[in-house]
C-alpha cells in the first residue's frame, strides 16, 4: 500500500482549500447532499464548508492537531454518503465524469489514513 503524506499543514492547507470551494462554487456540492438529510443542500454545503475551515484551524496549531486530526479523520468518513451519492447520480453522465465520480470513492481511504496519521504523530499540546 502506497505510504500517506504526514503533513499537518499540507492536510490544513487541503482542508482551508476545499472550505474555500464550498463558499465559491457551492453548486457541486450542493448535489452530493443527499436528499435524506434536512434542510437545503446548500445549507449543508455552507455547514461543511465551515466544518472545514474549523477542522483546517485545528490541525495547523499544534495544541489542537491531535484532536483536529482525528476530527478530520471522521469527517472524511462523513462524507463518504455524499461521494457515493455523486457516484450513483453520474451514471446519468458523461463516461468522463462517470469515471472522475467513481475514481473519488477509493481517494477517501488515503484521506482518512492521512489524517489518523498526523493525529497520531502530533506532539501533545
Amino acid at each position: 500500500m502506497p505510504r500517506t503524506p504526514s503533513s499537518p499543514m499540507l492536510l490544513a492547507g487541503l482542508l482551508a482549500g476545499s472550505s474555500v470551494l464550498h463558499a465559491v462554487a457551492p453548486k457541486p456540492f450542493d448535489a452530493m447532499v443527499p436528499a435524506s438529510l434536512p434542510g437545503t443542500p446548500r445549507g449543508w454545503t455552507y455547514a461543511s464548508g465551515v466544518v472545514e475551515l474549523a477542522l483546517a484551524v485545528g490541525v495547523a496549531h499544534p495544541r489542537t492537531r491531535r484532536v483536529a486530526a482525528m476530527a478530520t479523520a471522521a469527517f472524511f468518513v462523513g462524507v463518504l454518503p455524499g461521494n457515493v451519492k455523486m457516484a450513483v447520480d453520474a451514471r446519468r453522465s458523461s463516461p468522463a465524469h462517470l469515471a472522475a465520480a467513481i475514481g473519488r470513492l477509493p481517494l477517501q481511504v488515503p484521506l482518512v489514513l492521512w489524517a489518523r496519521k498526523v493525529s497520531r504523530t502530533a506532539t501533545a499540546g
